[in-house]
């Protein structure tokens, strides 16, 4: 069964931290493009930081220099620094299983097919 579970997130004081954690079950998540994506209230969902198959990463500007993506086995991690209370959203972490060697991982959350249930992160 493919599925995706994220965990990690709370309430936080801004200028604090927070890890974010997604365990991938059915599938090896180092073989895809991976992403953490996060949506507020009445707003779209936007790209947070993305995993390419070939291990790199990319971010939105306004995450840059303050939040790492990175993977250790089953596990796909978001460590969050410097927290902003812009940053309260729900958080979700996705695969593109169409996005395998030499793929850079896409901006659109519609190029993701397998998604988490997410995890609400609260700033104030």
């Amino acid at each position: 069964h493919v599925q995706l579970v994220e965990s990690g997130g709370g309430s936080v004081q801004a200028g604090g931290s927070l890890r974010l954690s997604c365990a991938a079950s059915g599938f090896t998540l180092r073989n895809y493009c991976m992403g953490w994506f996060r949506q507020s209230p009445g707003k779209e969902r936007e790209g947070v930081a993305r995993s390419h198959s070939d291990g790199g990463t990319s971010y939105a500007d306004s995450m840059k220099g303050r939040f790492t993506i990175s993977h250790a086995g089953r596990t796909l991690y978001l460590q969050m620094n410097s927290l902003k209370s812009e940053d309260t959203a729900m958080y979700f972490c996705a695969a593109d299983t169409a996005c395998r060697v030499g793929c850079i991982a896409n901006t659109s959350a519609a190029r993701y097919n397998i998604w988490g249930q997410g995890t609400q992160v609260t700033v104030s």
